[in-house]
């Protein structure tokens, strides 16, 4: 037995050494008891191997049988434990459907709920709703800030261009560190830290027309918030062909305006208002005219402020008119705008006239 017992001993300690595991060392003692149970069992009466350890198998047969009942005991032990543990613990929480907000979204979207206008059913739709934005600069960047902020559930933009420090004093969405990345991740990376609730969709790459149709049939909704004609034009057709609504903002020096364009539902399109773009040097971008520092902010976040309008079916958008504000002096006027029946774009039936007063299906 003594002998047994160094054996044993000298086997944990080398595995211990060795750095074996608790049950890897157990298996070793077993195998240890099998041997020597083994021995006695077949070698004859009177062998020194047998008589060494033990002489007799009845001694660990004894022993054996107790260390299966351990074993028993311990194996139901930890299975009782287990089971109190699982009685014990909180349920798990089951997965809200889509269109169900947590704790902290009700929290965050409060201020929405309690507007008659809006409400839960109008923060659902914004929660589903898909708005694409089109220019991560000085009227996306508030644009894009306000959507996530008010729970806009998928938003994309796409833009070509990186963040330079002459955006800095406008593109508030940006900062000093995001200079030399583009555009499109330095306002994702500010919007999912703002909301982290919502769904970010960044395309660094510049609107073309082989891009734009299949890109737009994914949003409900469009921004342009572009500084090019090109790019304007563009935006406008691909949106009415698609029958989506298209809110367009621009800006010039102390002067900004904001429309909502959408033929499909009774309204004119931007063509309409600007049957071709102006000729060089007459409409300068705000490279060459320049741009008070706030003035992209007011209408980038009225254009956001459209936005949630049309997707909530909330107030009056801003179809047939334009809002022209200047801040030079503090004025702003409405003008009311009529649809083309000659329009290239959405002429007299080319597309489905829809109740105005519509809100935006997603």
């Amino acid at each position: 037995m003594l002998l047994v017992g160094i054996m044993a001993a000298t086997l944990w300690g080398i595995g211990a050494l060795m750095g074996a595991l608790r049950r890897q060392r157990l298996y070793m003692l077993l195998v240890l008891f099998a041997a020597v149970l083994l021995e006695q069992l077949l070698l004859p009466d009177g062998h020194p191997l047998r008589e060494a350890t033990g002489g007799s198998p009845a001694l660990w047969l004894l022993l054996g049988g107790f260390g299966v009942l351990a074993l028993i005991y311990g194996l139901g032990v930890a299975a009782l434990r287990r089971r109190a543990e699982r009685r014990a613990a909180p349920p798990a929480a089951a997965p809200r459907p889509a269109g169900r907000f947590s704790e902290g979204e009700l929290e965050r979207y409060a201020r929405h709920i309690v507007l008659r206008e809006i409400g839960g059913p109008g923060q659902t739709r914004l929660k589903a709703a898909k708005v694409l934005v089109i220019g991560a600069g000085g009227l996306g960047a508030p644009a894009l800030q306000y959507l996530a902020a008010g729970g806009v559930g998928t938003i994309g933009v796409i833009d070509d261009d990186v963040v330079e420090n002459a955006n800095l004093q406008r593109q508030v969405i940006h900062r000093a560190a995001d200079i030399g990345l583009p555009k499109v991740q330095s306002a994702q990376a500010a919007m999912l830290a703002q909301n982290p609730a919502v769904a970010v969709r960044p395309y660094h790459r510049r609107l073309t027309p082989e891009i734009a149709p299949e890109l737009f049939a994914d949003y409900d909704l469009i921004l342009d918030g572009t500084d090019n004609f090109d790019t304007r034009y563009l935006a406008n057709a691909t949106a009415v062909a698609a029958g989506k609504p298209l809110v367009s903002g621009a800006l010039s020096q102390w002067e900004g305006q904001l429309s909502v364009f959408d033929p499909a539902r009774a309204g004119p399109c931007y063509q309409c208002i600007f049957p071709q773009a102006p000729a060089p040097g007459l409409a300068p971008s705000c490279a060459e005219a320049g741009v008070i520092g706030p003035l992209p902010g007011v209408i980038g976040a009225m254009m956001a402020v459209e936005a949630i309008k049309l997707i909530a079916g909330a107030g009056t958008p801003l179809r047939g008119q334009m809002l022209i504000y200047d801040a030079l002096y503090g004025e702003t006027r409405t003008i009311a705008l009529t649809r083309r029946e000659d329009c290239p774009v959405c002429g007299a039936g080319s597309t489905e006239e829809q109740d105005p007063s519509a809100s935006v299906s997603v």
